[in-house]
């Protein structure tokens, strides 16, 4: 039996490879061409490094000056004492480049479908099938995106999770005048083909032990729908889901239904839209999303929060956490800056 391992660099870039049962993590890296940098092999300099974000695994030795029991704890691993159990990602904090493995692929796909959701919001659908090979990415993750007619690249999140078929999905903010916005709008049609590279990114789900509190502003809502697709799939994850989702205007809520039904798939799952600038018909919660957060709640037990919007919410929210001295829980966060153009 053999195992789908994802390894995430410092630098963004994500390999993925097979292990086989009972393999040696590193020698199933090195055999795969990703050579991490290593020394003793024995469990003893450390060099090897990294942590277990999700999956199961087992140690053979690890020498306590190599790795703490704090350290293990964390679900810092040595690979070259690493057996996985099951499909799994590791992290390690250097850069790609460090193990011959920084060249990132080229892929293409074309355009299947154009769904605008909202006036200010469209989900455009790839189909990434067209060279036969299955595109691997971590739920959460990004792509960046070579607009057709141009030589300008664009980064969005999947809206999606990796699929046998390689059907993509990306929510795309509609600007008033923008290379994407405008191909979209004007020109973009049923086949034309779209070059992209990925995976990149350090945004993705980790292993879940704890509540999840997502929180999503505007379009980077794609990246926790890819994640809650994967719970959904999964049937949950034991813990309850809480998703966040705030946006300007009503009409500027986008795939609701989609979200309802994560309710019947996802146990403990919650749904709290919040509006900034609500008119006088909206019956649901106005305002800014921090306000909306129960500190009570989250000061009961320890917590996992993903985050993805736009800077200046992913630092309203970091600063809620801090005036609440909210220091028992773990913060993902990926903010982006919206393209002017």
């Amino acid at each position: 039996m053999s195992h789908k391992v994802a390894f995430s660099f410092a630098d963004g870039k994500t390999l993925f490879f097979p292990v086989q049962g009972n393999e040696i993590l590193l020698d199933a890296a090195l055999r795969n061409g990703i050579n991490i940098p290593l020394d003793c092999r024995e469990g003893v300099c450390a060099t090897c490094m990294g942590r277990c974000e999700s999956g199961q695994y087992s140690l053979d030795y690890v020498d306590e000056e190599a790795l703490s029991a704090r350290d293990l704890e964390q679900r810092k691993v040595l690979t070259c004492q690493t057996r996985v159990q099951s499909d799994a990602s590791f992290y390690f904090d250097f850069d790609s480049s460090l193990c011959s493995a920084a060249k990132q692929v080229q892929e293409r796909a074309v355009v299947s479908h154009v769904e605008q959701v909202s006036p200010s919001t469209a989900i455009l659908h790839l189909d990434a099938d067209m060279d036969g090979r299955t595109l691997d990415f971590l739920p959460g993750q990004y792509a960046r995106l070579q607009i057709p007619g141009s030589q300008a690249w664009r980064s969005y999140s999947f809206a999606s999770q990796p699929n046998a078929n390689n059907r993509l999905q990306f929510l795309i903010r509609l600007l008033p005048d923008g290379v994407m916005s405008n191909y979209i709008r004007e020109r973009c049609q049923v086949g034309d083909e779209i070059h992209f590279e990925a995976p990149l990114g350090t945004f993705y789900l980790r292993q879940i032990e704890r509540p999840l509190v997502m929180v999503a502003g505007g379009t980077g809502l794609s990246a926790l729908l890819g994640m809650l697709d994967q719970l959904a799939e999964r049937g949950g994850c034991g813990q309850p889901v809480t998703l966040y989702y705030g946006v300007r205007q009503q009409a500027d809520l986008c795939e609701l239904a989609r979200i309802e039904a994560y309710a019947e798939r996802i146990p403990g799952f919650s749904f709290i839209p919040v509006l900034s600038e609500a008119g006088e018909a909206w019956p649901g919660r106005r305002g800014y999303l921090a306000e909306h957060f129960d500190a009570a709640a989250l000061r009961e037990s320890a917590f996992d929060m993903y985050l993805c919007g736009p800077p200046p919410m992913v630092e309203s929210v970091k600063t809620w956490l801090d005036e609440n001295a909210l220091d028992n829980g773990h913060l993902y966060f990926e903010k982006f800056t919206e393209s002017n153009t």
